[in-house]
């Protein structure tokens, strides 16, 4: 049975209204005025409300704007009853949140119409939140799940953590690093384009393929051989039209060389250390160069014939690596201006924290950023510190 809640100073129209409505079979609560019809909307979560839009205290609008922003009333159904005609009350109205409109006098045979009308579009209403629900905790099981397939903060050889939050959709980020052999690493970051299980899915195949080494007769030491196979493996038309950026690098410590090859990917931020004192180990103290590490590609799946080239660096002593996301820096803050990349760069640089407090600095510093509950897209930070 439905409920209807009529809020309503005239005592005259709470009867006429209770008495059609219940004879249609709904349970009708009445209220007189606007802070009682609110107390009982949140007792009783109706279905339905008819609400008196010339009341004393509260006024029907009042009521509206203050149920349309109730998270367990947001389905209900708000018919303002009103003896305002013209189109300018109308759109006070729509614009407070009410769903439709009943003129006084009472016309049975429409009151009825509009409430029949009203309560299915509620049940609609209801099935979409219901499915919504289902779909968050779907998509937050899927968030566990990859958080799971990504491998564990190490400290030797070479100090390596991540962080990596996953937005309220789900993205489709995904990172990894492991030893080729004693004396070589291999690490990535790659993100999908889109949101949800479609951009999931491709990560995950990625790190399953990469962790394996399932591609046969590859040069998993050459970073730009790594991207041409990928690129001839998820081709987007036979993907379901995902491509990924992804940067690839593999780190030689007898060498101290890393060579690295990126398609479409933000450069890696490389902050090398070289001491204003005679602490040349500590970043506290230090003023770092920055280099970013980038080279020429197109993301990988948009053309089949795709090239991509290799980049080297040395690595000095004390050095530390970032790769991220474009989640990292493509943030809107409260002025509602798009945060950008070269002030990632310049707050990553300017940061004074050791290595072992840096990143959780850099991210509470873009959670503080951030104007929204939760971030628009993935966000995943990789730190590598060279001994």
């Amino acid at each position: 049975m439905f409920q209807i809640l009529v809020i309503d100073d005239d005592r005259a129209v709470q009867i006429l209204l209770k008495r059609i409505l219940e004879k249609q079979g709904y349970e009708v609560v009445a209220a007189d005025n606007g802070e009682e019809g609110i107390s009982q909307a949140l007792i009783y979560c109706p279905a339905l409300v008819i609400c008196d839009w010339v009341m004393p205290g509260l006024n029907g609008l009042d009521v509206c704007r203050y149920i349309k922003k109730s998270p367990t009333l947001s389905t209900t159904f708000f018919i303002l009853l009103t003896s305002l005609d013209s189109v300018a009350d109308r759109v006070k109205g729509l614009d407070a949140g009410a769903d439709d409109f009943i003129t006084k006098p009472i016309e049975q045979n429409e009151l009825q119409a509009r409430v029949r009308a009203g309560l299915r579009l509620h049940q609609m209403s209801q099935a979409l939140k219901a499915q919504k629900q289902l779909l968050e905790e779907e998509l937050a099981e899927a968030a566990e799940y990859v958080c799971s397939l990504l491998p564990t903060p190490v400290s030797q050889p070479i100090d390596i953590d991540f962080r990596f939050l996953p937005s309220r959709q789900l993205g489709g980020d995904c990172l990894d690093y492991y030893w080729l052999d004693s004396d070589c690493l291999a690490i990535y970051l790659l993100d999908t384009a889109g949101h949800g299980l479609k951009a999931t899915l491709p990560s995950i195949s990625v790190l399953n393929l990469l962790r394996s080494r399932a591609l046969k007769d590859l040069n998993y030491y050459q970073p730009s051989e790594v991207l041409y196979a990928l690129n001839n493996t998820f081709q987007m038309n036979y993907r379901n039209d995902k491509y990924f950026t992804i940067w690839y690098g593999v780190y030689n410590r007898i060498k101290r060389q890393l060579t690295y090859s990126s398609a479409g990917h933000p450069p890696a931020i490389l902050l090398s250390n070289h001491s204003e004192s005679s602490d040349k180990k500590n970043f506290r103290n230090s003023v770092p160069d920055i280099k970013l590490l980038r080279t020429t590609g197109m993301p990988v799946g948009m053309f089949p014939e795709a090239r991509y080239v290799d980049e080297c660096s040395n690595i000095e002593k004390s050095s530390i690596l970032y790769i991220f996301s474009d989640g990292a820096y493509e943030i809107t803050d409260a002025q509602d201006s798009v945060w950008g990349l070269d002030s990632l760069i310049k707050m990553i640089a300017g940061s004074k924290h050791s290595k072992e407090t840096k990143l959780d600095y850099i991210i509470d510093y873009l959670v503080k950023l951030n104007s929204q509950k939760n971030f628009e897209d993935d966000l995943s930070i990789l730190q590598v510190c060279f001994d």
